[in-house]
């Protein structure tokens, strides 16, 4: 971590839906959601509100050794986002509790509100994450 990775750090982020980032495609596998809407799909736009933080703090981070990964997400979803919007994120570091990272964020398709809440991430290093990462799945071929 840098001496400049401290609260208030802000950053806003724009992203065009395309139909690859609607709920049909989000398990394509599951007939369910191939009966539903082509909006923006939720798991996309957690993934979406996560890539902006990661964007925030990365460069105050030893990025790539040093990277960050979701630990909690709590966000509303709240209006539809048809494909071919532009949705934007703005995110703010609100806390560094030693490698621990909170986050306000909201999310907005240029008419409605779409999602506001807050997200907690968790700085890691990279080798030592893909070192355990790697040991559990040798336990499963066990």
């Amino acid at each position: 971590m840098k001496p400049s990775l401290k609260p208030g750090i802000e950053h806003t982020f724009t992203f065009r839906v395309s139909k690859l980032k609607t709920v049909p495609a989000l398990y394509p596998e599951a007939p369910e959601f191939q009966e539903m809407p082509e909006v923006f799909g939720t798991g996309f736009m957690v993934g979406f509100l996560e890539w902006a933080c990661i964007r925030a703090v990365n460069p105050h981070l030893d990025w790539p050794e040093e990277q960050t990964v979701g630990t909690h997400i709590n966000v509303s979803h709240v209006a539809a986002t048809p494909p071919d919007f532009d949705v934007t994120a703005r995110v703010k570091l609100t806390g560094v509790d030693g490698r621990r990272l909170t986050f306000e964020v909201e999310a907005s398709d240029g008419i409605d509100l779409i999602s506001k809440g807050t997200l907690e991430r968790f700085i890691i290093n990279r080798t030592k994450f893909v070192e355990k990462v790697n040991q559990k799945a040798q336990k499963r071929k066990m």
